[in-house]
C-alpha cells in the first residue's frame, strides 16, 4: 500500500517538475515564431560584466565588478527559458544551489520581479543590478550584456 504521505509528496514534485517543463515549453514556442522578440541579459550602466560571467553571477560565484556589488535579479516571466539556455539547469537545481549558498556563505537569493517591464525598471534605477527579459528591442537606460 505504501505511505500517503511519500506519496503526497513524491505527487507533489512531479507536478512541479511538469509544471516547470510546461512553463519553459510554452515560453519557447510563444517566443520561438516571433522573430522579433529576443532574450537579453541586461545590466545596470554602471555594471561591467562579460557574457561569460553570467553565470557566475547568477549562481553567486561573482558578487562584485570591481569595487561595485553586484545585484542579480530573477524574472519569473521568462526565468525557465533562462534556466535552461544560460545556466543549464533546472529551476529546482537553481533553487537547491541557493539554498545551499544561503547557509553555507550567508548569501540571500536573488530577488525576484513577476514581468519584463518591472525587471528594466528596478535593473534602471539600481546600481550594480543585472537581470534578464524578453524583449523586441534592447530597452534605453540599460546596458546589454548578451541574448540567450
Amino acid at each position: 500500500m505504501g505511505d500517503p504521505l511519500l506519496a503526497r509528496h513524491e505527487e507533489g514534485s512531479i507536478v512541479r517538475r511538469l509544471g516547470s517543463i510546461l512553463g519553459t515549453a510554452m515560453l519557447l514556442a510563444a517566443f520561438s515564431g516571433s522573430p522579433r522578440a529576443d532574450q537579453f541579459v541586461i545590466a545596470n550602466p554602471s555594471v561591467s560584466i562579460s557574457d561569460d560571467e553570467v553565470r557566475e553571477v547568477y549562481l553567486g560565484e561573482k558578487q562584485f565588478a570591481g569595487e561595485l556589488k553586484l545585484v542579480p535579479i530573477d524574472n519569473t516571466a521568462v526565468q525557465g527559458l533562462f534556466l535552461s539556455r544560460v545556466l543549464r539547469m533546472t529551476p529546482a537545481r537553481y533553487e537547491t544551489a541557493w539554498i545551499k549558498k544561503s547557509f553555507r556563505e550567508g548569501l540571500a537569493i536573488p530577488p525576484v520581479r513577476s514581468s519584463n517591464s518591472e525587471t528594466v525598471e528596478f535593473v534602471r534605477r539600481t546600481p550594480g543590478a543585472v537581470g534578464y527579459i524578453v524583449a523586441d528591442k534592447p530597452p534605453a537606460g540599460v546596458v546589454v550584456v548578451t541574448k540567450f
